[in-house]
Formats: C-alpha cells, sequence, structure tokens
C-alpha cells in the first residue's frame, strides 16, 4: 500500500506543480490585463514596461544557471564531507551540467552584444 501512494503521489505532483505553474502565470497576466484596461478607461496614461534585451536574458539566466551549479556542488561536497563517504561526491558532478548551461549562456550574452556594438 505504502509503494503505490508513494507512487501515486508522484505521478499527481510531477502533473500537478507544472499545471498549478502555468495556471498562476496565466492568472497573473489576466489581473495585469485587466488592472491596465481599468486604468485606460479612467483615462490614466499607463507607461509601457520595458522589455529585457536579449543580452540581459542571457546574463541573467547565465549568472541564475552558474550560482544554482555552484550551490547544488557545495551543498554534495558538504555532506560528502560531514558524512565522511566520497562516493557523494559523483552526485555532486552533476552540478557541471548547469553550469556548463550557465556559461554558455554568459558566452551568448558577450557575443550579442559583441554584434550589437557592431
Amino acid at each position: 500500500m505504502g509503494a503505490d501512494l508513494i507512487g501515486l503521489v508522484a505521478v499527481i505532483l510531477s502533473l500537478g506543480i507544472p499545471i498549478a505553474a502555468m495556471f498562476t502565470y496565466y492568472r497573473v497576466r489576466r489581473l495585469r490585463s485587466e488592472e491596465r484596461l481599468a486604468a485606460i478607461a479612467r483615462g490614466v496614461d499607463i507607461p509601457m514596461e520595458p522589455e529585457a534585451s536579449q543580452v540581459s536574458r542571457s546574463r541573467r539566466y547565465g549568472i541564475l544557471c552558474i550560482s544554482g551549479a555552484v550551490g547544488y556542488m557545495a551543498t554534495f561536497a558538504a555532506i560528502a564531507q560531514v558524512a565522511g563517504e566520497r562516493e557523494t561526491l559523483a552526485a555532486a558532478a552533476f552540478g557541471f551540467i548547469p553550469l556548463a548551461v550557465g556559461i554558455g549562456y554568459l558566452i551568448d550574452a558577450f557575443l550579442v552584444r559583441r554584434e550589437t556594438a557592431t
């Protein structure tokens, strides 16, 4: 009974969390649109929010991926140190994946900025 319940919960959460995130994103966008339309109907001038450029998005994603990877690797390194098991460091090696993605984003930001400068 316990294993079946764990499997059911895992499936529900793996499908439910993305659906909840999409619903929340949709709801927030809808509320912003309604608020903007109500302000326009009252005659209030609404400034447009500037969209982030490709350079800033790539830079932001790069920094987030690198910091997440370093945190992930440091966590498993600390666990290996406390537990005294060197095999735990193998889990820290998976941190190189988001680290490489983050470095790729930073390289992309650098290249896009250089292309737009010329």
